[in-house]
């Protein structure tokens, strides 16, 4: 059996080279995603494929005779041609959850930052403001023990960069999958209450102390932070639009790591410059790169952003390398498959 290997991976691949041939090349060895037509020269008389980000498109499916089997190292093969795949038999494998706790810890440390305002105090600081020119001694009344301040005054830092805590708040989760879940469990431990809108899981699945289903329009209106782990589809594409920010509390949050197509971009803009909204923080764009003049990086200061890096952990690597690994020993033992693709 002769794999083609070009994805992103963490180990030594003994795992993969224990099946049969091993080929490693493309994003696997820092090379750039392949096109079709490298990725046919590299691959038509292979018998797997195994890619983070080459498209595997129809044609490149068409000129493999021999191909039985592709994997996909992501939570969604958007790179795969399922259908042409399915159309010849071939097993489409992928990697669901392998980032999920990646995911869930970065939104939960957006959730922070929006909330205390950390990357404003930081950027200040490196700028300059709120700091003296010089080291120097500050002293202490007689009678008084030390105290460390920072200033006392309007427009002091302590002031300024004034945020909530968590506990007592409201989180919506829109979206109630492997990520979702995470959330909600960290949410719980700061003692938030939780609102979950998901329409593939039933309510008794859901529902206990401090946790409950709702419906859409009562989530936005109830939440004080709403936090979006939905895919992108027919289902859920342009999901969060003006009537639904317009509903939410003034100077609620919104936090998008999952999918920018389920949020209608002129819309959270709008609500950003006039509210509701008091700020969002995302990972995710309907243009990747965002350009520099773009208002989330030009103009709101209310928003924090980060360049699509919920994912990007070096466990995340490990979890799908030896999810793959273990499902292609099933495939050449003859066992069921845990991570194909339906």
């Amino acid at each position: 059996m002769k794999i083609v290997f070009t994805a992103e991976y963490a180990g030594d691949l003994q795992a993969f080279r224990q099946l049969g041939e091993l080929v490693v090349d493309g994003w696997a060895i820092g090379k750039p995603k392949f096109a079709p037509q490298q990725l046919i020269a590299l691959a038509h008389d292979a018998d797997v494929i195994v890619t983070s980000y080459d498209n595997v498109t129809a044609e490149v499916i068409a000129a493999c005779p021999q191909l039985k089997v592709i994997a996909c190292t992501r939570a969604n093969p958007v790179n795969i041609d399922t259908a042409a795949a399915k159309a010849r038999g071939i097993k489409v494998l992928f990697t669901p959850g392998r980032n999920a706790d990646a995911a869930a810890e970065l939104t939960f440390g957006l959730m922070l930052a929006l909330v205390r305002h950390i990357p404003q105090a930081h950027a200040a600081l490196k700028r300059g403001d709120f700091t003296r020119q010089a080291q120097q001694e500050q002293q202490t009344a007689s009678g008084l023990k030390r105290d460390v301040v920072w200033d006392v005054t309007p427009e002091s830092p302590y002031e300024v960069f004034k945020g909530s805590e968590l506990r007592n708040k409201t989180l919506g989760l829109i979206g109630y999958g492997n990520i979702g879940r995470r959330v909600a469990r960290i949410a719980r431990a700061f003692g938030m209450a939780i609102l979950v809108v998901d329409p593939f899981v039933a309510a008794e699945e859901i529902n206990e102390p401090g946790l409950q289903k709702t419906s859409l329009d009562a989530l936005f209106r109830e939440a004080d932070i709403v936090s979006l782990h939905l895919s992108s589809g027919a289902h859920s594409d342009g999901l969060v639009n003006a009537a639904l920010l317009g509903s939410m509390k003034p100077g609620a949050l919104l936090i998008n790591t999952s999918r920018a197509a389920v949020v209608v971009e002129a819309d959270l803009i709008d609500a950003l410059r006039k509210g509701p909204l008091g700020g969002a923080a995302l990972d995710v764009y309907h243009q990747e790169p965002l350009w520099r003049d773009h208002p989330f990086v030009s103009e709101l200061e209310n928003v924090i952003i980060t360049p699509h890096i919920a994912g990007a952990t070096r466990e995340s690597i490990e979890k799908h390398t030896a999810m793959i690994a273990a499902d292609l020993q099933r495939f050449v033992a003859g066992e069921p498959l845990l991570y194909q693709w339906k």
